[in-house]
This record gives C-alpha cells, structure tokens and sequence, in this order.
C-alpha cells in the first residue's frame, strides 16, 4: 500500500507560480510511476502531467506543456509540480497519483493509488 499526501496549494494571482508536493509513505515509490491530475467543480478529472520511475520519461497534457514541470526524488520519496504561469481556468484540486507500473501512463484508469489533493485558486 501506498500512502500519498498532497501539499503547496494555496491562492495566487494569475501568472503566479507554485510548486506542489506529494510525499508518499507506507512504501518506496522508487519502482512506480507517477502523475498529476486536476478536478475543476462541476468537471471531469483531467490529466495534468506523468513521470516514469526514474525520472527518465516525462509527458505532459498540451495545455500545461512549457509551464509545468514534473520531477521527482526518489530519495525523499516525493513528487514535485511546479506550475508557473498560472491561469485562473486552472483552479482546481489537484491530486497525485501512483501506478503499479514503472512507465508513464495518462488515464487516470492506470492509476492504483490516490492522494487527497490540495487546492490552487488561481485568481484573474
């Protein structure tokens, strides 16, 4: 089991920047994958961004691509968003997520393990 806590979210003002972390506890995340996703109110969970076990692979949805940067240190067995550029449209609770897997994966279907996510408002 996989343990996964969500922090760094707060309030900003549009083009504002904020790294998100998720801290995973119960076991090494070293040998999974990993990826951000975000739930706007009243919408769909959408993909934010994957990372490989390694570090090696990265993908990112087209609208945070060149903003967003996922990475990760498996040392401290986290994961990292940073987020710069933030537009209001991206308001929303974002989560992170591990897969059972050491590939990249973009449905959250792939996912095994969930955090309970943090909120980011980012305000016009």
């Amino acid at each position: 089991q996989v343990q996964l806590e969500e922090s760094g979210g707060g309030l900003v003002q549009a083009g504002d920047s904020l790294r998100l972390s998720c801290a995973a506890s119960g076991r090494t995340i070293s040998s999974l994958a990993m990826g951000w996703f975000r739930q706007a109110p009243g919408k769909e969970r959408e993909f934010v961004a994957t990372i490989s076990y390694s570090g090696g692979e990265t993908s990112y949805a087209d609208s945070v691509k060149g903003r967003f940067t996922i990475s990760r240190d498996n040392a401290k067995n986290t994961v990292y968003l940073q987020m710069n550029s933030l537009k209001p449209e991206e308001t929303a609770v974002y989560s992170c997520a591990a897969r059972g897997s050491r590939w990249t994966a973009r449905d959250d279907d792939d996912y095994d393990y969930w955090g309970q996510g943090t909120q980011v408002t980012v305000s016009s």
